[in-house]
This record gives structure tokens, sequence and C-alpha cells, in this order.
């Protein structure tokens, strides 16, 4: 069978891939490479990448007429894969269709219950399941041989939804082969990172590990990895990194594990060996400050660590340790912070707005860290996304943040809060706060830091605009912004 596996247009909805530069889907490539080496015959279409129209994607189903497509989606992305999914169905009514990725892992019964046009969601980790769904697909009952492969959802002859078991973890890690990054056209992507004195280099994405020991309310990870971290071992990671050097002549790494440091020992062995080989490549990873110590940091400067990132999300310790569940002390924030400086890279603390509980006063925390940390860091924040699945998701419905009917396939649905142009197409948790504390709590951040362009995503918002609830939304965050710019111009902040 052919199978023909799209990135849908539009990409991933992230400022940062909104210049030039995308990065590539690590995910599918995974699970085609798996297809690959058994014989299966995929193909990787990253439509965003191609600048490809519906139409053309129309086109290219209809002529070389696959008999399954697939497309990755994250929760920010999911309508672009809905209609990919829908014109395939369209376009050749016979092939079977298959939603994949992050936000399909999460919400399989939802998109099934009101998608017609799909036909199967894989859940988790795709690899193995998607290479038994195809043997499945191959066979003269391809229903019944569906129900016997774990980690998927499917909708059966008759039309009723089955949820098939969790597939168990893939165990160890290293059962999975490096991604085959030829089948995605790896050299097009162009992926660079800005490295301080040598202006983009080009980069590799790759993960040396799944999961995240920890809990946070908001966050999807432990659903779908797990909270066990499993992990390359560093052989295969060493691998992998100087396939890159030496296929793509690679200068920097952007990896992108949940938690880079939740084994140290490990970690600093790998510096080792960046440093012993002299690889000279510069790197970029996520960390806990709780696991963090100074050796280690220093370290991982000297093997080519030039950008930190963490996660802080509160000012307030309630709200951090108790409904966050990020058991993280400033204390520790600001070590790193002072390390990071000290040792001439850049610390990138993450923050996020209007918690469940959080009250202005708790808020006025947050933004206080944030006006401290920005002359020393790159700061990042958004306002709280609720994901299917999660701890967060349940909230949410508890408060009537979100409707108890509420379905993640409906487009347009006026009682969420969505900012589709600066947040991607995910509702908004707003609880305590109201409308026009958030926007200050974002100008603030923006006056302080100077990253974003106010103009440009104003222009992005009202082309977003969905409904006439919409409007007096935007009018609020405008005259918040005016009001904050004036008062600055005033030396009044």
């Amino acid at each position: 069978m052919k199978y023909m596996i799209f990135v849908p247009p539009g990409g991933y909805f992230a400022e940062r891939w909104s210049k030039g530069s995308f990065m590539p889907p690590l995910g599918i490539i995974y699970i085609a490479t798996v297809l690959k080496q058994n014989g299966v015959d995929v193909e990787l279409v990253p439509a965003e990448l191609l600048n490809m129209s519906w139409q053309e994607i129309a086109r290219k189903i209809e002529t070389e007429k696959p008999d399954i497509v697939g497309v990755t989606s994250t929760t920010e992305n999911r309508f672009q894969a809905f209609k990919l999914l829908k014109i395939a169905k369209k376009a050749r009514p016979q092939v079977w269709t298959v939603f994949g990725g992050p936000h399909a892992s999460m919400a399989a019964r939802d998109t099934l219950e009101h998608i017609p046009y799909i036909d199967i969601v894989a859940r988790n980790e795709g690899e193995i399941t998607s290479l038994e769904m195809v043997k499945a697909l191959e066979t003269s009952d391809p229903y019944t041989n569906l129900k016997k492969v774990t980690g998927i959802t499917f909708r059966d002859a008759d039309g009723t939804v089955i949820e098939n078991p969790r597939r168990p973890y893939i165990k160890p890690l290293d059962l999975i082969p490096i991604p085959d990054r030829e089948l995605i056209q790896f050299r097009k992507y162009n992926f660079s990172i800005e490295i301080p004195g040598k202006g983009k280099v080009p980069a590799l994405n790759m993960m040396t590990s799944r999961g995240c020991p920890f809990n946070c309310n908001f966050c999807a990870t432990p659903v779908n990895w797990g909270r066990a971290v499993r992990m390359h071992s560093i052989d295969r990671v060493i691998e992998e990194i100087e396939l890159g050097m030496k296929k793509y002549n690679i200068q920097a790494v952007w990896f992108y594990d949940d938690t880079f440091d939740a084994n140290p020992k490990r970690l600093e062995k790998l510096c080792d060996i960046f440093i012993e080989r002299k690889y000279n490549i510069n790197w970029y990873a996520e960390v806990r400050v709780d696991i963090l110590t100074k050796p280690l940091l220093e370290k991982m400067v000297k093997s080519g660590l030039y950008y930190l990132s963490f996660g802080v999300e509160a000012g307030s310790e309630r709200v951090r340790k108790e409904i966050i569940r990020k058991n993280v002390d400033l204390e520790q924030v600001r070590n790193a912070i002072k390390w990071a400086n000290e040792l001439g890279i850049t610390p990138n603390p993450f923050f996020i707005f209007s918690h469940p509980t959080e009250t202005w006063e708790e808020a006025q925390e947050t933004i206080k860290l944030i006006e401290e940390f920005s002359p020393y860091s790159d700061i990042s924040v958004s306002i709280l996304h609720v994901y299917p699945g999660t701890d967060l998701e349940k909230t949410a419905i508890e408060l009537g943040v979100i409707p108890g009917d509420f379905t993640w396939t409906r487009k347009r649905d006026s009682r969420i809060i969505t900012l589709p142009a600066a947040q991607g197409d995910v509702p908004l948790f707003k609880h305590l706060l109201s409308w026009a504390q958030i926007s200050e709590l974002i100008f603030r951040w923006n006056l302080a830091q100077k990253k974003v362009s106010i103009w440009r995503k104003a222009i992005l918002a009202i082309k977003n605009i969905r409904s006439w609830k919409d409007i007096p939304r935007y009018a609020i965050m405008f005259f918040v912004y005016l009001k904050l710019k004036i008062k600055k111009a005033l030396g009044w902040m």
C-alpha cells in the first residue's frame, strides 16, 4: 500500500518559524523511517514547506492515488489537518484517512465522533502502531484486523467508534532507528539557528529522550510520552549528531527533549564527549532549574550550550506549587539566570498568564519578576492554553471556562476565548483575571522586552476576527496598550 503523510498548510503557527526557517517535523520522520525499513511505500509531503495550495494537495492525491493519507497535527493547527483529510476523501473516496500527532493522541474519540471523513486516529507513539496499522489495512478483512492494533481509535464498518487499548511505551528507546531526514527533504527546510558571534548556522533538531518525570497541570507530555523518562543511549545520540555533521554540515543542535537535564550524570557524559571530540557545535535545550547545578551548567556551556530555557510559569509561590504543581523556588530561578549571565549565555525563562484561581495581586508578582529579569534574560510568555486530555482541561470544565459539551472539532465556538493570530487556535484559560488585566500583563512584558511587533500582530488579529464578540476583546487590548504607552512616555512606569 502507498501511504502519504502530510504536514498541513500553515505549519505549526509558532512565531519563531515565521521568518523563513522551519523546524522539520520529527514525529512523522520517525514513523516514515520505520515504515520504509519494513517495505512500506511511504511519502512525506510537507505542504507548508512546499507552499502547496489545497487544490494542489487534492490534485496530488487524485493523481498519485495513495491507499492511505495521514496528517500530523498539534492542537493549534488541527483545523488545517481536518480540512486536508476532508479533501483527501473527496479526491479519493476509497482512501483510508489517518489523523495523528499530539492533538490526535489526546482527543481521539472526540475527533471520530464529530468528523465522519476521518477513519483512524493513531495515538501516542506512532512508529510500531503505524506499521501494524498498514499491515492490517493490507488484509482482506481490515476492520477485523484493525481491532488487534493497539494504540489506535477507529471507525468500524458500521460507523461505531472503537478505542483499542493503549500501546505500551517503546523500550528501550534505541529500538527506534535514527530518523531518515531525506524522507522530508531536510535541506529545503533551511533549518538554522542564530548563534551569537556566528550568525545563522545550519542546525539539526533531535530528541534524545521521551517523557517527563514532572506533572505540571497544563502539560500533555506525561499523557503522551509518560512520566518515566526513556532515554537513547549516549552512543546513539552521538551517532545521530555525527551523521548530521557529516551529511548536512550542521553546526548547531536544537534538543527537543522536555527535560534535557532529567539525568544529570548522562548529560555530563554527553558534554564530556562534545568537549573531547572538539565538535565545535552550539546547542539549545530546556531544563529544570531545580535539577541544575552551576558545575553542570559550566560544563554544558563549555561543550557548546548558548541558550538555556526553563519554566517558571508564575511569580506566586501558591500558584506555582499548589496549582501548577511546579516545585521550583525563585532562588533556583535567580541562580540559573545569574549563572547563565556569568557564563556568557542567554537564559530564557518561560512565564504563563492567567492560571486557575490566580488573583490580580498574584499576577502582579509574575509581571514584577519579568520586569526584574528582563535586563538579564530573553523572556517568553503566553496566556495559559487549555489542551485536551490534561488536568487543566478538567479544571476548565469544572470552572466553566470551557462548556461541558465543548468539542475540539468545532472551529467557531463563541463560548470560549481564542487568539488564533497570536496564540494559535487553542482555548485560553480566563478565570479570575479580567481581559483588561490579562492584556496589561502581555503588554507590560512586551514593553519590557521589545520582542514582538504589536502592529504586525494587530493586523493578523483583525484578519482573524470570527464574531462580534471578538471586536470588544481586541478593542480592550488596543486601549490597554495605548494607556501603557502613554504612561511609559510620561515616565509613570
